[in-house]
């Protein structure tokens, strides 16, 4: 070959070669272009709908709040069992109070505590009841009349012509109440005797200052043994005079203590029909109830008010820009928005807060959090603050850990200040474990492996069993397969830490704990099954049977615990003898019909089957099918999912939020992934809802992700091309998404032949770098 046609050859490779690259430079450039066209100067907070979860089951907090605020200032219906957990439910119209702290989304009630309720005419000191509204301080309403967006909530009080507006900055919550001109006797409930469900005061005080200024605590025992709250209450008027009963009997003086207080607040009128209330909250004194006032909320400006709570929350959800329908908008934004409602400050803004050992700490060096939901969001919740809230995620450890030091173990289900070790598992140690490995590091790394260790080596439960490499005998310990499939998962994670601390004994003991899942498996049934202390298998047997309590499993049944092995689905496909086998068992999880019984657990809800969306122990296994490399089924569960139990009504969750597990997984799988297993740094695709995504990280990073030809009938991915480059693996790592870069993702109405389908290219359990 002549020089002149080697100079040309080279040449057209070189062009060619620019060509493609500037493709790739092009398709980037106009990611960017787009993103920033579209939702610069576009408000997310008008896609967030708090209404959305709170009928049925989804027990979803409404009112107003900050993210990750210690007030939940809402309203409270009277109260009517296991869908009121949150004080909340859309099927109800009446309101006796606004109180300000509440859950979101669990299936235990506590809380609401500091009510107030404004009211005018005859003085009435008896909450309504359902069957008796006039004869008691309640109101209807009607929805139509109701206003609930992020940090600002009103409605239209029926019964006494009151329009009732509610805001709040972290830990103040702001009232304001128009009444009616020349309203009659107009007056404020204020209600330290009641709660929500468990809830019940053991002390109350109520203490009048000055004419505006009402201080005192309410400490109460529920679902939370010890709970200890302080307030400060400032009116925008003054006071004509404060009555205050104890259980209906009238106490004179102005600094009142009683078990069950309630107070009327008494005004000759209301001045220009507008009265405005401050209520500061605290855990540990008065004196830091009011600095948290004066720190937070000086002035008396409402509007103001609303406005500066709306950015709050405009600037945590402007870290996900997504391209999608304005109703799928709606429900993605809601779900954000679900996520920040806890874990929850429980501090004041001196830094001090009161700890589980019931002693003061003065200006701790991080913010303490209560509300932790472990059993629920160790899957999927807390590693999307891995992602979205790095800021966060050293103060939930270091939470963590100062619980450890001051009970003697890390939270189980912890709130306000106390431990209800509700559910089972050790799951902080998943949460502390993901935080390390994914390169936290604010907190004390030592103290953090000694209490994930200690949590393994407790004596509770039957984890003196696994202790000694032994099943856990079902005649022995109740929910005995349950318990031990997640103490597996969290030894899993024990052994990951070990490994990178070069730990060589704890790695090779807490790995062979991590495996114990298999002495419960039958392989003649092919199911997770309870073994008694003699060997043998407990009979009879179902895989149906789902009792609600004294059970072999959580909340489940059978078919839903043969795949709570996220830490080893390999292992889990051998157990099955092949992968045709087990693929041939995940077929029927999602086509057998579920048996309902008399005794049935209500939290398995959003059925396919026997698969039970509407409860977290499941979440990851939509995604199984990728590990023996059949994405496309996947891909079709998770559609179906979206399209019946993700929607933007008022029963738009098909089970209880618990606490930012349910939105989590919508978050995650809307975007195209999700963390099957919680700590080992990838997450395996799946068939993404959203046209796009752009993620704000720190150090001004974005992860775009960019899907091509996405619609209803285009819901298999074809393929990926990562940072310009093809990829071809049905996983992604922690470290891509955190780095920033852009993801395209490539969708067609058949499943590929190729993508996710080899070997090499499918998930592992394994940890990744």
């Amino acid at each position: 070959m002549n020089h002149m046609l080697l100079k040309n050859k080279i040449l057209k490779q070189f062009s060619k070669t620019l060509n493609v690259s500037l493709g790739v430079v092009l398709l980037s450039s106009v990611f960017h272009v787009s993103y920033a066209q579209k939702s610069t100067k576009e408000s997310l907070t008008r896609y967030v709908d708090p209404i959305i979860g709170s009928a049925k089951h989804g027990h979803i907090f409404v009112g107003a709040n900050v993210p990750y605020g210690a007030v939940q200032l809402g309203p409270n219906n009277i109260f009517e069992g296991w869908d009121w957990c949150s004080g909340y439910n859309y099927s109800s119209n009446n309101i006796t109070g606004f109180a300000h702290t509440h859950l979101s989304g669990t299936g235990i009630g506590d809380l609401g505590d500091i009510s107030i309720m404004p009211a005018t005419g005859k003085l009435i000191m008896e909450k309504g009841q359902k069957n008796n509204l006039e004869n008691g301080y309640v109101s209807t309403f009607s929805h139509d009349k109701e206003t609930a967006k992020a940090g600002y909530y009103s409605v239209w009080l029926d019964k006494y012509d009151v329009k009732a507006e509610l805001t709040a900055t972290e830990r103040v919550g702001f009232h304001q109440y128009t009444f009616k001109k020349g309203a009659e006797t107009p007056h404020i409930m204020l209600d330290l005797a009641d709660g929500i469900g468990w809830d019940k005061p053991i002390a109350t005080q109520i203490k009048q200052i000055d004419a505006q200024t009402i201080v005192g605590y309410r400490n109460s025992k529920g679902w939370s043994d010890d709970q200890r709250l302080y307030f400060v209450i400032k009116l925008s008027q003054a006071v004509k005079n404060l009555i205050v009963y104890d259980s209906t009997a009238v106490k004179s003086g102005k600094d009142i203590t009683g078990r069950k207080l309630k107070a009327a607040i008494n005004f000759d009128a209301i001045a220009n029909n507008v009265l405005q209330i401050k209520v500061a909250l605290s855990p540990v004194s008065i004196e830091n109830a009011i600095l948290n006032l004066k720190t937070e909320l000086p002035g008396w400006n409402f509007k103001a008010t609303v406005q500066q709570a709306d950015a709050k929350w405009e600037k945590e959800l402007q870290k996900v820009k997504v391209d999608a329908s304005a109703s799928s908008k709606k429900v993605f934004y809601t779900a954000l928005y679900h996520t920040m409602i806890a874990p929850s400050l429980f501090n004041d803004v001196n830094k001090d807060y009161r700890g589980t050992d019931k002693k003061v700490y003065k200006n701790a060096s991080f913010n303490n959090l209560t509300t932790f939901s472990l059993w629920d969001t160790y899957r999927a919740a807390q590693p999307l603050y891995t992602i979205l809230h790095q800021d966060k995620v050293s103060d939930v450890v270091n939470t963590m850990l100062a619980i450890y030091k001051q009970q003697g173990k890390l939270p189980v289900w912890h709130l306000m200040g106390s431990e209800t070790n509700t559910m089972i598992g050790y799951h902080a140690v998943p949460v502390i474990i993901d935080a390390y490995l994914k390169g936290y590091r604010g907190f004390d790394v030592n103290l953090a492996y000694e209490a994930v260790k200690q949590s393994a080596m407790q004596k509770s439960d039957g984890i003196d069993y696994i202790q000694q490499l032994k099943f856990i005998p079902a005649d022995k310990v109740n929910e005995s397969v349950a318990k031990a499939l997640e103490y597996a998962v969290d030894d899993y994670c024990i052994a990951q830490m070990a490994k990178a601390l070069n730990k060589t004994e704890d790695y090779a003991y807490f790995t062979k704990r991590a495996e114990l899942y298999k002495l419960y498996f039958d392989p003649q049934t092919q199911f997770m099954r309870g073994k008694l202390a003699n060997g043998n298998w407990r009979t009879p047997f179902s895989p149906f049977a789902s009792k609600h309590r004294e059970d072999d499993y959580t909340e489940g049944n059978a078919w839903q615990y043969i795949w709570l092995v996220p830490q080893d689905v390999e292992g889990l496909v051998k157990l099955f003898g092949s992968e045709k086998s087990f693929t041939t068992k995940l077929d029927s999880l999602f086509s057998v019909p579920f048996q309902f019984g008399a005794d049935s657990s209500p939290d398995i809800s959003g059925l396919i089957g026997n698969y039970a969306q509407g409860n977290e122990p499941g979440h990851h296994i939509p995604y199984l099918y990728s590990y023996v490399g059949q994405p496309w089924k996947t891909a079709e569960l998770i559609r179906k999912i979206d399209k019946e139990f993700y929607t933007s009504k008022p029963d738009g969750l098909c089970g209880n939020e618990d606490v930012g597990q349910m939105s989590a997984w919508y978050i995650f799988s809307s975007m195209g992934f999700y963390p099957v297993n919680p700590a080992n740094g990838a997450y395996v695709f799946g068939s993404p809802l959203l046209n796009g995504a752009s993620i704000s990280l720190p150090g001004n990073k974005k992860f775009n992700i960019k899907v091509m030809d996405n619609n209803a009938e285009n819901k298999y991915i074809q393929k990926i091309v990562l940072n310009g480059k093809p990829y071809t693996k049905s996983y992604i790592l922690h470290k891509n998404i955190v780095a920033g870069g852009n993801l395209q993702i490539y969708m067609g109405s058949k499943p590929s032949a190729t993508f996710g389908v080899s070997e090499q290219d499918r998930p592992s359990s394994t940890s990744k770098k």
